[in-house]
Parts: C-alpha cells; sequence; structure tokens
C-alpha cells in the first residue's frame, strides 16, 4: 500500500519509552517526515540526524528544551499550527499534545496512545509523584481547565486511537469516551539472550524519579539484606542512595550492550512502581528472568502470575518483602519466560500495527467513497 504518512511526536529533547515507538515507526515509515514540537539533536540518539524532522515555532524559543514544561500552554498551538495537507495518513504517537494536529477529512489520523496527558486529567497524583516545586503547584492550576478542555477537543479529530495496554484503553474511554484497540509497545527482544548460570542479586533498572517508586524497593531491601543492583539515573539518586545499605548497589547508565547481561545474570526483576506499560520487564522476560512487580498498570498485561513472575498487591515495602521471602526462583522456567516475552518483540508490533493501518485505510477509503455517492448533488437557485 502506497500511502503519504506523516509521523508525529510531542517532544525529541530527551529519550524514553516513547522515543523506542518513535524508532519503530521510522523503520516503519522511513519516507516519513516526523513533525514535532521542539528538536534537541544533542540530547537524542546520532541516527535520528539522518531523519527529516520538521519543528514547530517553539523550536526558536529560549531554553525550551531544556525546560520544556513551563510553555505547557504553547503546545496546543505548535501542532495546529502544522499543515498536514496532502497526507494519506496521519500517525501521533501521543502522551502530551501532538494527537492535536489537524487533518483533512481526506486523511486518515491514527493515534498512538503511551496514555491520556497525565498532568492534565490525574493532576494531583502527578503533582505528587513529580516532586512539583510549591511555584509550579500554584502556577499550573489556572491553565489546567483550558487545556482538559483543548486536549479532549483534540481526542475528537482523532479516526482511531491504538491503546498501549488494558489500563490506557480504559484511560481512553473514561477521559476521552473513545473506543481503542490495544497494540503493545515494541521490544527489541533479540538483543536479550536466556543464560546458563545466573548471580544472586535482584535487579532495578529504571529512572529514578518519585513515581517509579524506587524508594519501595530500597527500603524493602534495607530489611531483607539481600544484594539489590539499581541500573539508571534521575534527580532521585542522591537521596536514594542516602537511604540505601551497603548491600544496594547504585551502576548509575550502564550501555545498551552491556546491560542485558545484568538482566540474564540477576535471580528476579523488580519493578515496584504503577507503569502505563514499562519496556525493562519485558526485557528481563526475554533474558529468561521472573519479575517480581507491583500488581497495577502495565504490569498485567506483561506478566504471568505465577509462570513468568510473581504480583504484589500492596505498594509497600512489607508487600514486597513479604513476596521476595516466598520467591522460588526455581519454580520458574528460563526458555517459557523467554517464550513468553517474544509475544512483545517489535516484529510482533510492526506485523499488528500494519494489519491495523490496512485495514483502517481500507475502510477510511471506502467510506468517503460511499460518501461521496450519497451527497446530494447540488443546482443552482432558482433565476
Amino acid at each position: 500500500m502506497n500511502l503519504r504518512v506523516a509521523i508525529v511526536h510531542d517532544w525529541l529533547n530527551q529519550k524514553g519509552g516513547a522515543e523506542a515507538v518513535l524508532e519503530a515507526l521510522v523503520e516503519m515509515y522511513p519516507q516519513a517526515p516526523v513533525y514535532t514540537s521542539m528538536y534537541w539533536p544533542q540530547a537524542m540518539p546520532q541516527e535520528y540526524r539522518s531523519w527529516e524532522i520538521r519543528t514547530s515555532f517553539m523550536d526558536k524559543l529560549p531554553l525550551v528544551k531544556r525546560y520544556h514544561q513551563p510553555f505547557l500552554p504553547l503546545y496546543p498551538l505548535a501542532f495546529e499550527s502544522f499543515d498536514l495537507t496532502g497526507y494519506d495518513l496521519v500517525i501521533s504517537n501521543k502522551s502530551g499534545f501532538c494527537h492535536g494536529v489537524i487533518t483533512s477529512p481526506d486523511t486518515l489520523h491514527v493515534c498512538y496512545c503511551l496514555t491520556p496527558t497525565r498532568f492534565l486529567w490525574d493532576y494531583p497524583a502527578y503533582a505528587q509523584r513529580e516532586g512539583l516545586a510549591k511555584l509550579a503547584r500554584l502556577a499550573l492550576p489556572p491553565f489546567l481547565n483550558y487545556l482538559r478542555l483543548w486536549d479532549r477537543a483534540a481526542a475528537e479529530r482523532v479516526d482511531h486511537f491504538i491503546a498501549i495496554s488494558e489500563t490506557v484503553r480504559r484511560r481512553i474511554a473514561k477521559y476521552y469516551r473513545r473506543d481503542s484497540f490495544v497494540i503493545h509497545p515494541p521490544v527489541d527482544t533479540g538483543k536479550f539472550a536466556v543464560s546458563d548460570t545466573h548471580d544472586d542479586y535482584f535487579l532495578v533498572v529504571s529512572r529514578l524519579i518519585p513515581y517509579k517508586r524506587i524508594d519501595l524497593a530500597v527500603r524493602a531491601f534495607n530489611e531483607l539484606g539481600l544484594p539489590l543492583v539499581i541500573i539508571g539515573g534521575g534527580r532521585d539518586r542522591a537521596s536514594l542512595q542516602a537511604l540505601a545499605k551497603s548491600n544496594i548497589q547504585f551502576l548509575g547508565y550502564v550501555p545498551d550492550e552491556e546491560i542485558g547481561d545484568y538482566f540474564a545474570r540477576c535471580w528476579a526483576f523488580i519493578l515496584p512502581g504503577q507503569e502505563d506499560f514499562c519496556i525493562a520487564p519485558v526485557e528481563a522476560q526475554a533474558a529468561g528472568r521472573p519479575v517480581i512487580a507491583y500488581a497495577a498498570g502495565g504490569a498485567l498485561d506483561t506478566v504471568i502470575d505465577g509462570v513468568t513472575g510473581v504480583f504484589f498487591h500492596h505498594q509497600t515495602p512489607e508487600a514486597l518483602i513479604k513476596v521476595i521471602r516466598e520467591f522460588n526462583e526455581s519454580s520458574y522456567d528460563p526458555a517459557v519466560i523467554r517464550r513468553h516475552a517474544e509475544r512483545f518483540d517489535k516484529r510482533v508490533f510492526k506485523e499488528r500495527l500494519s494489519a491495523f493501518i490496512e485495514e483502517k485505510v481500507a475502510e477510511h477509503k471506502n467510506t468517503d467513497a460511499q460518501d461521496l455517492r450519497i451527497l446530494p448533488r447540488s443546482t443552482p437557485p432558482d433565476p
């Protein structure tokens, strides 16, 4: 199917799970330009510089690339300013505002929704999780009502929503009153392999920020005295290290070519926070390792209780401690865990998304044709 495609992404000033999806979309549609509010090349992978990236007026604003949150009221204007005339298909990769682009009736708009804009629809929890400063807490609320109205109206411009998990599907239904279809994000399971042996440490791989609840894991392992390795950086690292006892090791950033070995050799992977999806537990399972996860959010999509891992049901150190003390690594089959992880491979993502888009494009074109057939012919007014 020869389509003229555009990809829309919220911002390109930091790399995370949204960018893993974006990279897969660019692989699927290499000729498609990427429209985004702003692009900071120095903060993004080198290969992005070969893409056709088209930015909004926000790209020229001072400080926006380092501190994009104070500019929140401008994002609706930025995405509505793009001229997407002439495209058959627009794919928005959204956690913020990019689903608000305006397309013509001939264009099919598919939104891959990482989550409805979190700080708009769950602001008290967002402010608490992110540890927002007092000034930010005072400054944001006057804009939130306007932005919620805009966000809800923008959702009506989308022809079809895809959700990354059942949790996000339910949010889309609640906040946008729209149906959606679940296609899990792409995981490059080929980068990971099952090891014949493993060490005796548990593993966390995460950004060290409040809502990830790494503090819960640190408090639990302080009590247990078992080895815990934490990979990743973030603004909470200093406070977490101050809290941690000597059995907990912080490694900071670990290159991609080395991190697979840490996954493969761990006793089990720990996921203490509630995530929309979360790729790291799937990567651990791709290396054949079980996951100990809080029973909420994306973990319910990716972990099979008693088969590829185990859940704890209260987000407290005590609940995590109890599950770890009862954890029996020998009851898990690494080969079974690995096969389960392959359900989330990038190849599966591309196949499912391609099939969905082909079906919806065909429906869209057929609907357009039917609409044209039933439109009454206009007649000139009587003289």
